[in-house]
């Protein structure tokens, strides 16, 4: 049974007229991770399509940039999404049910709005509507603004971009604290560990611009201490 197809049977679950972000509390606990995790980053990113006034094809395109949906699936992924769009539950609900579905693990979390971030920047734009909506989903996931903008640093391109911040690590500190650091997230961004946290497989994509982000602060962290 293909990821899709255990989606389907997700959102089948849900009562007529139900709110989708239903569904968030009947999966608390389930074992299907993936499913859990894939729904949560459509869902939302689907919220966040129109945070700045309209959702645009090139955002709509990064869905299947992210998840690979094979053309026989589309159809449940098209429906997931219009329902996310179109459901009257905000997306700040659907952050805090996400939340307590994963519970005290936030490393998925953090997968989830890596993930966002790759929707939001689909348009090679970063829009202050964008900027507030993921602030917003940051703080419900229970993420300080040191590990919000760590991650924000890695996606978005700007003449500000602290190497420091990518790896999550003071301007002050030493080479073998700031090494260390840098091989834990190479370590977490490989496939397996990020397959064991609940990302599916047709997402592990996700990993390739954190990977680069990670490698290029290291290297510029490096050479300022040459």
């Amino acid at each position: 049974m293909s990821l899709w197809t255990r989606i389907a049977d997700a959102i089948a679950a849900l009562r007529a007229g139900e709110s989708l972000s239903v569904v968030f509390d009947l999966m608390r606990g389930a074992p299907d991770r993936s499913v859990a995790f894939t729904i949560a980053v459509i869902a939302l990113g689907a919220k966040m399509a129109k945070a700045d006034g309209t959702v645009r094809r090139v955002e709509v395109a990064a869905f299947r940039e992210v998840f690979h949906i094979p053309a026989r699936d589309e159809a449940h992924a098209a429906r997931l999404f219009d329902m996310a769009r179109t459901d009257i539950a905000g997306f700040e609900e659907y952050a805090a049910r996400i939340k307590r579905m994963f519970g005290t693990d936030t490393a998925p979390l953090s997968d989830l709005l890596e993930g966002l971030f790759h929707i939001a920047m689909a348009d090679g734009r970063y829009h202050a509507a964008e900027d507030a909506f993921l602030g917003r989903v940051a703080d419900i996931f229970g993420f300080d603004e040191r590990k919000f903008g760590r991650i924000r640093a890695q996606f978005v391109p700007d003449a500000v971009r602290d190497p420091y911040d990518v790896l999550g690590v003071d301007p002050d500190a030493d080479m073998a604290t700031i090494r260390a650091a840098w091989r834990t997230q190479v370590r977490d961004t490989h496939p397996d560990r990020m397959l064991a946290r609940g990302v599916p497989e047709e997402a592990v994509k996700l990993a390739e611009k954190r990977l680069v982000a990670i490698n290029r602060a290291w290297e510029e962290i490096t050479d300022r201490h040459a």
